[in-house]
């Protein structure tokens, strides 16, 4: 390891190339840090003096969220008696998922992240479109996806639910936990590397996953209900903690709904056989609905293709593109918006000067 960069980061994820690109922030008096947790404008940032608490305000970004700090940021911090965040280095990768609101703005859950936990429990009914849903958000991101099927000790056949999982999942590397036992936390930890974000509904264990890769309960952790299999949200906000074993962890609330949101390429590789086939039929426009010459069609009818995957695939598509489709009104809006103002100024400008046109 390089002494050229700080010692107390190189264990967050800091490295030469980010040292190289963090030069002019270090000429101007600013130090590194990566962005643990953001709450009500302030952030937590782990810099090579140690942990510190830093305002946000300056690159806060009300236009556009994405843009905005969030867990896993590294970032340029200006110290002082009143720490802030003074810039944001360009993301490796980002989580983007549509926002909760009803705009089109987008919300990144995580930065920085190399490997993505989805974790499906297994104590409970298989939602395979729930996991194509979050395996499209993970490749949009540009981080490697992992499935970890949790509560392996609770499921009364785990090999048969593996193997339905990845019929959902081609190319995913799947691995069987269980926490209680201890059974496969060896192998999900060599295979989650790098730094990790845990994604998944309430009460699919993610916290208990995050507790027993870290080798401590330093996670909050909460009941099942029974009448519905679902958790309560024990983990409330996003935090960033170094994992025992090198690489980082990222924790994140229990996610209710996940809309994609610009997700086509993550889509493309999810569904990648459906791609393939598609290569194959007669029109380069073919909707895979009743197109003569369909090559998709042709997979569902001698059954090399299940008719639930295409369902899924074209669910997504439909909403994907809806979701485009707002961003695009939303960006037309606000440019008509920005010449309307510009335009009302130059005639109250105008007017003012005696000469109102």
């Amino acid at each position: 390891m390089s002494s050229a960069y700080p010692q107390t980061l190189s264990s967050y994820g800091w490295d030469e190339s980010l040292e190289n690109d963090f030069s002019s922030h270090r000429a101007a008096g600013l130090i590194p840090g990566r962005i643990a947790a953001v709450d009500r404008g302030q952030c937590d940032v782990i810099t090579e003096h140690g942990p510190l608490r830093a305002d946000t305000t300056p690159v806060a970004s009300p236009g556009d969220p994405v843009q905005g700090p969030c867990t896993g940021d590294w970032a340029a911090v200006r110290t002082g008696e009143h720490p802030a965040v003074a810039a944001l280095l360009p993301r490796r990768t980002a989580i983007v998922r549509s926002s909760a609101s009803l705009d089109s703005r987008g919300q990144v859950l995580a930065a920085n992240v190399d490997t993505i936990a989805i974790a499906v429990a297994l104590d409970t009914r298989l939602a395979l479109g729930r996991v194509e849903r979050l395996l499209a958000l993970a490749w949009e991101s540009g981080a490697r996806p992992v499935i970890v099927l949790t509560k392996a000790d609770q499921a009364a056949d785990p090999a048969a639910a593996e193997a339905e999982v990845a019929t959902a999942a081609p190319g995913v590397d799947i691995v069987s936990v269980s926490a209680t036992t201890g059974e496969g936390v060896d192998v999900a930890a060599a295979v989650l590397t790098g730094t990790v974000v845990l994604l998944g509904p309430s009460g699919a264990g993610k916290s208990t996953l995050g507790n027993a890769l870290l080798g401590a309960d330093l996670l909050a952790t909460g009941a099942v209900r029974d009448q519905d299999g679902k958790g309560r949200h024990t983990t409330v906000r996003r935090e960033l903690l170094p994992l025992p074993h090198g690489g980082v962890l990222i924790d994140t609330p229990g996610l209710r709904g996940v809309g994609l949101r610009d997700a086509a390429e993550g889509l493309q590789q999810t569904f990648a056989e459906i791609e393939e086939l598609a290569e194959g039929c007669r029109f380069s426009d073919c909707s895979h609905q009743s197109e003569p010459g369909c090559a998709v069609l042709a997979a569902i009818e001698d059954g090399t293709l299940p008719q639930r995957r295409l369902d899924s695939y074209r669910k997504l598509v439909r909403e994907n593109e809806w979701a485009a489709s707002r961003n695009d009104a939303r960006l037309r809006a606000e440019r008509e918006n920005k010449w309307k103002a510009i335009t009302k100024w130059q005639r109250q400008h105008y007017k003012a000067q005696g000469r109102d046109r």
